[in-house]
């Protein structure tokens, strides 16, 4: 089957992929999970609401809606869309990957999705597990989060390529290729 790209972009027969399903899973029937840690920005409508207050009332639902309803807590709760572009074309491990001359992983996924989940699922410390590492995203935002993480992949060539995430491109590959343009030059 053509990439997505070809169907989408090329041959224009279909739209853009818009979701994917993720499934998390926890052990324990009381997840550790606080939707606190990763509020919204209020809408402009609840900011307003906020200031003005609202008397009670009872929706057609009949939830009732009173006075603690317009409180600020900090930011609106999530919704289970998340909504971000893969479109990090442009970040460190591209970079390192091209100076290196290694292939880029095909697969990668943008930093905000793995990002999302360890703030709302882990505290500072804890362990994450990313048993299809990759290019190793999952593990380089744990870290940056100042989260434990440990990243299984099959493939070593991509095991050997996430480094660049963590460790930029080796020195003797920068002078082997400043040593191979100075030569062709």
């Amino acid at each position: 089957m053509p990439a997505p790209a070809e169907w989408v972009n090329v041959r224009r027969i279909r739209v853009k992929d818009s979701v994917e399903y993720i499934f998390w899973f926890v052990k324990d029937p009381m997840a550790k999970a606080d939707n606190r840690k990763v509020l919204q920005p209020y809408s402009e409508d609840m900011k307003r609401l906020i200031k003005r207050g609202v008397k009670q009332t009872i929706r057609p639902s009949g939830h009732i809606i009173n006075a603690t309803f317009a409180s600020d807590r900090g930011g609106s709760i999530p919704s289970n869309l998340i909504q971000c572009g893969n479109n990090e074309s442009n970040n460190a491990y591209i970079k390192n990957s091209k100076i290196a001359g290694n292939k880029i992983h095909p697969a990668r996924f943008p930093a905000e999705l793995p990002r999302f989940f360890i703030e709302f699922l882990t505290n500072p410390g804890d362990l994450v597990l990313d048993p299809f590492a990759g290019s190793n995203t999952t593990g380089y935002v744990a870290d940056g989060l100042k989260r434990q993480w440990v990243g299984i992949e099959l493939r070593n060539d991509y095991a050997e390529e996430s480094k660049l995430r963590f460790e930029g491109v080796p020195e003797e590959v920068i002078l082997s290729q400043d040593q191979q343009s100075l030569q062709f030059e």
